[in-house]
């Protein structure tokens, strides 16, 4: 598939070890791999768009087949515009595959050419989600392991009280 453009999208806030496992597997089995951050005004994130960009293109250095990007508005028409045919998602648990499977359903009729692969993380990182990551920084836990090394040091210098 070293021919095939897929794009990874979220919100990647906060950036963790598990994105860190799709995207390097991902880029391993597709030619070319947009990690997509959404821009998405109805939420309040912990990390701006800008940052949470920066973070990723710092993270995703090893791979030179990934892009960072940013996106808005649906999905299937981003990757029209990128001319990608796959989108990428994460699942750990039934809960995040009956969500992403009613969105790929949805996404191949808004657009039939659009296929998703579903990917799941590595065991180690099964049970890891940006929001317990933020909830266990938030109250001052131990989050090596969890995240990336520089993710890791952002994350302590937010005041997240």
């Amino acid at each position: 598939m070293k021919d095939v453009l897929a794009i990874y999208p979220g919100s990647f806030d906060t950036v963790t070890n598990g994105h860190l496992d799709l995207i390097e597997r991902g880029a391993k089995i597709f030619g070319r791999l947009i990690v997509s951050v959404l821009r998405n005004f109805d939420k309040q994130p912990l990390f701006t768009l800008d940052e949470r960009v920066e973070m990723l293109r710092e993270v995703s250095r090893p791979w030179p087949n990934v892009e960072i990007d940013v996106f808005g508005g649906l999905l299937v028409d981003y990757a029209r515009l990128r001319e990608a045919n796959v989108i990428l998602r994460g699942i750990r648990a039934v809960s995040d595959y009956e969500y992403e499977l009613q969105m790929a359903m949805m996404n191949r009729k808004l657009n039939p050419n659009l296929e998703t692969v579903f990917m799941m993380p590595a065991l180690s990182y099964s049970y890891l989600s940006s929001r317990l990551v933020r909830e266990i920084a938030r109250l001052g836990g131990p989050i090596a392991g969890l995240v990336p090394a520089a993710v890791e040091e952002r994350l302590r210098a937010k005041d997240l009280t």
